[in-house]
């Protein structure tokens, strides 16, 4: 039988050697890591799941109000509303806007937008607007986390079925669990050289219109805008398949702007110039012309859209005009409005001074209006319903009103 093996005095030393290398190691990657500041408060109970309003109210009332100087339009997911300041997501009770959920990382938010019953956040850190993570809007449960590179500032939006993510240079698309399925613009480092058919574009404005995405973009040595149509799932993400691209607008009339995009038609805002007076042009899939519209007012820096039922409504500054959203056609335009509004029990609830107005989305034709009280009228005011509440986004605060 072999003696047993005792320990000398080196196997100890060099045991606690190894024991300390480990620990510095590990304390090392906990500093280090993204965990380390990261907050995740996760809710109780769930939020209750808010039921479809059956009729418009006859009066509101302010319920709460809260801070939310990173988002651009009140954000609701789960039968919860979300707020977004500073680093911190918070999920707030609709009804209360007390705190159901927060979620809290060390960096500055770029964006956070509700998509797919989720609220997805945006991160800054040294590569960008790069770290983005996906809470579920009922209990802020950490869902899909995605890190790519990215623009310092990008714009986000979601047509029910993708999130666009587009800065001045590069752009992004995702699914539901956050994968990429199209980058667009500046590539760092790519692994295959030459798959981008447009480098060194500024891009000014994008949208998703189910399986196209449209790019406004304007292009080193061009006279003009570029209107570029994209397929949102191509074969491989990394080399975009675009439908269709044409230089739009003219050189001498800066701020062409795209209003809206659906299925094979993009709407585009064309300034006045010397070939003639401002218009809606609409586009195919192809990046050809195919329609044209007169604009009369002035539009504003801020002007906006959102798709509200049937109809796009774009909201100008001066007025709100309503586009199909089949030929992106424009039906009906409003005045005096402060914003682009939102449907509640199949009427257009419409924000104007003083109040809101009850507008039928088929025709424009205002049935009533409700007093709403507000200490800042400045416009625009984009509004959002969750069940029998109405959200307001007046600069940087939320209000909730029922």
């Amino acid at each position: 039988m072999l003696a047993p093996e005792r320990r000398t005095r080196l196997d100890v030393a060099v045991a606690a050697v190894i024991a300390i290398v480990v620990a510095v190691a590990v304390t090392a990657i906990w500093t280090r890591s993204d965990a380390r500041g990261t907050t995740s408060v996760t809710a109780n109970t769930p939020a209750p799941e808010a039921g479809t309003a059956l009729s418009v109210p006859e009066t509101l009332t302010e319920i709460w109000h809260a801070d939310s100087p990173v988002t651009a339009a009140p954000v609701v997911a789960g039968g919860a509303v979300a707020t977004a300041d500073g680093g911190t997501v918070t999920g707030r009770d609709r009804l209360t806007g007390a705190e159901l959920w927060r979620y809290q990382r060390d960096m500055p938010l770029c964006g956070a937008i509700g998509a797919w019953n989720t609220v997805v956040a945006v991160y800054r850190d040294q590569r960008g607007c790069s770290q983005v993570t996906q809470l579920d809007g009922a209990t802020g449960e950490r869902k899909a986390q995605r890190s790519s590179d990215a623009d310092d500032a990008v714009t986000l939006s979601y047509d029910g079925t993708y999130v666009v993510s587009r800065g001045s240079e590069r752009m992004e698309v995702w699914r539901s669990d956050l994968v990429r399925t199209l980058e667009f613009g500046r590539v760092d480092a790519p692994v295959n050289p030459g798959k981008q058919p447009r480098t060194g574009c500024e891009l000014s404005s994008a949208a998703a219109g189910g399986t196209r995405i449209s790019v406004l973009m304007r292009c080193p040595g061009e006279a003009g805008d570029r209107l570029s149509v994209l397929d949102a799932v191509p074969k491989d993400n990394q080399e975009p398949k675009e439908t269709g691209s044409n230089l739009v607008g003219a050189a001498d009339a800066p701020g062409t702007r795209l209003i809206a995009a659906s299925g094979d038609r993009t709407a585009l805002y064309l300034p006045a110039s010397p070939l003639g007076g401002a218009r809606i042009a609409v586009y195919d899939g192809t990046g050809g012309e195919v329609a044209s519209y007169p604009v009369a007012g002035p539009v504003s820096a801020d002007a906006t859209a959102a798709r509200n039922g049937g109809v796009f409504t774009w909201w100008t500054g001066t007025e709100l005009i309503a586009l199909s959203t089949s030929e992106l056609a424009p039906r009906w335009t409003m005045s005096g409005a402060s914003g682009p509004g939102a449907i509640m029990a199949g009427s257009l609830l419409v924000p104007v001074p003083g109040g809101i107005a009850v507008v039928d989305p088929t025709n424009g034709m205002e049935q009533r209006r409700i007093p709403v009280a507000r200490d800042d009228e400045t416009a625009p005011i984009a509004t959002t319903v969750l069940g029998d509440v109405v959200l307001e986004q007046r600069g940087d605060q939320v209000f909730a009103l029922r």
